[in-house]
């Protein structure tokens, strides 16, 4: 045997080796490090920001004084989520469902208390009470599956 055709034989069997031990080290990467093999979907990058728990002037639940209470939601990820079925919810059970919503990388969007027009930056619940206790609360945000993807609290019983 030449020593051309040797090296090409070495060359070859490393080859096929490192394409190997590719091929077997790519599912435990994919998964995150959790063992599972399988890709998990994350929404660690949208964040409940600010609270908004106390409108500025009196609380007379006007449009005006209800909107003045609002949640800020940002997605500090660099790709858009879909915000569809999440919902952000209060200490005393109220529960706000988004709609159709996809929330841009690095975007926020405020979600007001009281009436007005959705757009892309601000989103309203509605409502004729306010929400959040200008005294002590908490605000939890769920995907649309009902999993926890963050809480912002304030007040005394933080």
């Amino acid at each position: 045997m030449s020593a051309s055709r040797i090296v090409r034989r070495i060359a070859a069997t490393a080859l096929a080796a490192g394409s190997v031990v590719a091929v077997v080290a790519m599912p435990a990467s994919a998964d995150g490090g959790h063992g599972h093999g399988r890709q998990h979907q994350t929404y660690a990058k949208v964040v409940l920001g600010h609270v908004q728990y106390d409108s500025p002037g009196r609380d007379n639940r006007s449009d005006r004084s209800l909107n003045g209470e609002w949640v800020s939601v940002t997605n500090t990820g660099r790709s858009s989520v879909n915000l569809s079925g999440w919902t952000l919810s209060g200490q005393d059970g109220s529960r706000f469902r988004f709609g159709y919503l996809r929330l841009p990388a690095h975007a926020t969007v405020r979600v007001h208390t009281g009436h007005g027009r959705n757009t892309s930056r601000d989103v309203y619940q509605d409502r004729r009470n306010h929400v959040w206790s200008n005294y002590a609360g908490k605000a939890t945000l769920r995907d649309n599956r009902g999993r926890t993807v963050d809480t912002e609290s304030w007040g005394h019983r933080r």
